[in-house]
């Protein structure tokens, strides 16, 4: 069979994990050929790609970012977009499309499959952690210990300066990194988008902290939370070019209004790409090579529109459609049990 693999969306710590462990089973177990398409469906439609053989793939398994190159966006985004994903698919002569994206790429294979029959098989990736379907994501893990070490070291210095840290970390919209991190570096208190925030409260938290002789507060912010209505009045926020809203600056607001209720001074620090960049942990190079095993299986299955999944320690395959305008949010019932033991 000749396969096709692309990586989609955001870049995240595993991705090359996942191209490795396709090109080393379909080659090696199976005689497949497979070919890489670089810069997402922009590679797709454009016809933009690369015969991927074990040399290619030699040496990547700890290496961050995609060989391949990403972009956001898709076929359905572009004038006859799903016209030129198929004609470049026949003039490769594939046999089927591996997709290893987030929500809007598994989405998007999904639609092509599903709705258009195309022979598309997927792999769930990000480190928001936030794809139906799955009991996790690589790259999520990544992310997590990241945020957990920049967390253990600000400790430090707040203690030294009486300050109070606003450490932001991603998400979007949803708060499993801010809550794994928040929860294994000890955080004072923890902001996630699935449970509005009163900034009283929050600074409450913090004096109590303070007067109880802990001279220190870490407070971990995920970067889509919001305030409970009528609590506090963010800025207004410009949209991308694909119609997502820009986030990054409740941080500040945070930091700054925190100071005001408290008296005591206060840094913001944002984590920003760190958190998707660097060398994958261990966690994350063993699921992704999993996930990449499992998607070949699927492939010679013909189990089109299918991805695979991690559920209950076991790589199983799930339909791509559960994905579609569906985002995986925190356990609440976690987040509620550690803010009534640890906030305050």
């Amino acid at each position: 069979m000749r396969i096709g693999v692309l990586t989609g969306g955001g870049d995240c710590p595993g991705l090359n994990a996942v191209i490795r462990a396709v090109v080393r089973k379909a080659e090696g177990q199976f005689g497949d050929e497979v070919i890489g398409f670089y810069d997402a469906w922009d590679g797709v439609m454009e016809g933009r790609s690369v015969r991927l053989d074990t040399a290619h793939v030699r040496g990547i398994l700890p290496r961050g970012g995609t060989i391949l190159g990403t972009r956001r966006g898709g076929p359905f985004d572009s004038p006859g977009g799903v016209d030129r994903v198929r004609a470049t698919m026949s003039a490769e002569r594939l046999d089927a499309l591996v997709v290893i994206g987030g929500n809007g790429s598994l989405t998007v294979a999904s639609m092509l499959a599903d709705d258009h029959g195309l022979p598309v098989v997927g792999v769930p990736k990000t480190i928001d952690n936030d794809v139906v379907g799955t009991d996790a994501t690589f790259g999520f893990q990544t992310a997590v210990q990241i945020a957990t070490d920049a967390i253990d070291r600000l400790h430090t210095t707040a203690e030294s300066h009486d300050r109070v840290m606003v450490v932001e970390v991603m998400g979007r919209d949803t708060g499993w990194i801010a809550m794994q991190a928040g929860i294994a570096g000890g955080a004072t208190a923890i902001v996630v988008p699935e449970v509005p925030f009163d900034i009283d409260e929050l600074a409450a938290i913090v004096t109590r902290r303070h007067a109880r002789g802990r001279y220190a507060s870490v407070v971990v912010v995920a970067e889509g939370a919001r305030p409970k209505p009528g609590t506090l009045s963010l800025p207004k926020r410009d949209n991308d070019h694909y119609g997502n809203e820009k986030l990054g600056d409740l941080s500040h607001v945070i930091g700054s209004e925190l100071s005001k209720r408290t008296g005591y001074e206060s840094r913001v620090v944002q984590l920003g790409h760190i958190q998707r960049g660097g060398t994958p942990t261990s966690y994350d190079r063993v699921l992704a090579t999993r996930f990449g095993l499992g998607v070949v299986d699927l492939v010679h299955e013909r189990a089109w529109g299918k991805m695979v999944a991690l559920r209950c320690g076991q790589i199983v395959s799930e339909s791509m459609s559960v994905t579609r305008g569906k985002t995986r949010f925190i356990d609440r019932e976690l987040f509620d049990d550690v803010a009534a033991s640890f906030f305050g």
